[in-house]
């Protein structure tokens, strides 16, 4: 079964703060941490993002209609400074997929292939580094998937996060066994 076109476009903080305003705050986007978030403090979050020179974040489309974000960072300014020692390449990674009443079987991870295939279609990312909560073992188990390795765990100000990279070699070559059909 096809899981359909998955694109992303840039987000509009004043266009999009009302959607993403229903998928952050909704009890499945827990982990995101914007649970009691009013809709004014979602849009100034993400005009502060679309200003700051080394935060992006996009919406995902499937099939044309707005399903995830994805957001990426340099971890050398943005979410882990002092954290880790930051490699030439890396880039970090949030992605959210949106609530739905109609699941599709294999959709979260189908995003999360787009997410990193954009993510390395830069060919300046070497490795994408991710920062979920510890206690996030849905998440854990995707970012396994498609081949995260974990380094560790790090004290940030609101988690204890399970830092966690996924160089380009150990991703393509983890997506090209998945699509022949050889469980990884």
């Amino acid at each position: 079964m096809s899981i359909g076109t998955l694109t992303l476009r840039d987000l509009d903080p004043l266009r999009d703060a009302e959607l993403l305003h229903g998928w952050v705050t909704h009890p499945k986007a827990a982990y995101w941490m914007m649970q009691d978030a009013k809709l004014q403090d979602v849009e100034r979050e993400y005009m502060r993002i679309a200003a700051h020179e080394h935060h992006q974040a996009f919406i995902g489309l499937h099939d044309g209609e707005p399903a995830f974000l994805m957001e990426s960072y340099d971890p050398r300014y943005v979410e882990l400074v002092g954290l880790y020692d930051p490699e030439p390449g890396d880039v970090g990674m949030h992605f959210l997929v949106a609530p739905t009443d109609r699941p599709i079987h294999g959709f979260t991870r189908a995003v999360i292939t787009a997410v990193m295939e954009e993510l390395f279609a830069d060919p300046r990312t070497r490795r994408v580094v991710v920062e979920p909560d510890v206690s996030n073992k849905a998440v854990h188990a995707l970012n396994e998937a498609v081949g995260f390795v974990p380094a560790r765990e790090i004290d940030k100000p609101e988690k204890r996060a399970l830092l966690s990279f996924c160089t380009r070699e150990r991703f393509f070559n983890r997506h090209s066994l998945a699509a022949r059909g050889v469980a990884v």
